[in-house]
């Protein structure tokens, strides 16, 4: 029920940001946004590679427990649709304040759905990785996310602008 609660809360952000696109883009001319989510897009290419520091909002909140003592099936859909919103946790990236960007900028209603879709995958395969991780090697494990943290972050970035550009020039 959490991945169904992630996918329902990402398409609730897609419904209101695609909406809210659809006439910013009616009102805007391409020759202004497409720019501007360029400019974007560099930023957070920058942010994620570790040249520029720059802080992304952020609900600096975890889940409360109440949700998850709602029972193994409403808890798991209700946590599933506050993480699938991205509005109620900590955010280490920028990449989803770009997708937002672009879901206002550039991106047609139809494919705000699937970038929707793609949010709610990625943070359904983080949650189900979890178990497969090895809490007995927690400092090795450690060291190595430390080494490899700035290379994943930044090839998730270049994956994420690529993915946007080919998107919003055809």
């Amino acid at each position: 029920m959490f991945g169904v609660g992630l996918l329902a809360g990402a398409c609730a952000v897609a419904l209101v940001a695609g909406a809210l696109g659809a006439v910013v883009q009616a009102l805007t001319p391409v020759w202004a946004r497409l720019p501007a989510l360029a400019v974007l897009a560099a930023v957070v290419l920058s942010r994620e590679a570790g040249l520029l520091r720059v802080k992304v909002p952020e609900n600096r909140r975890l889940v409360p427990e109440h949700v998850a003592g709602a029972g193994p099936v409403a808890g798991a859909l209700q946590f599933g649709f506050e993480m699938g919103t991205g509005m109620r946790t900590y955010s280490p990236s920028a990449l989803p304040h770009l997708l937002l960007a672009a879901l206002l900028l550039a991106v047609p209603l139809p494919g705000a759905f699937a970038a929707a879709a793609g949010f709610a995958a990625a943070r359904w395969i983080v949650a189900a990785a979890a178990p497969v991780h090895d809490r007995t090697a927690g400092a090795a494990w450690q060291g190595r996310w430390r080494s490899a943290r700035r290379p994943m972050a930044l090839a998730t970035a270049l994956a994420t602008v690529v993915a946007l550009a080919a998107g919003v020039t055809r």
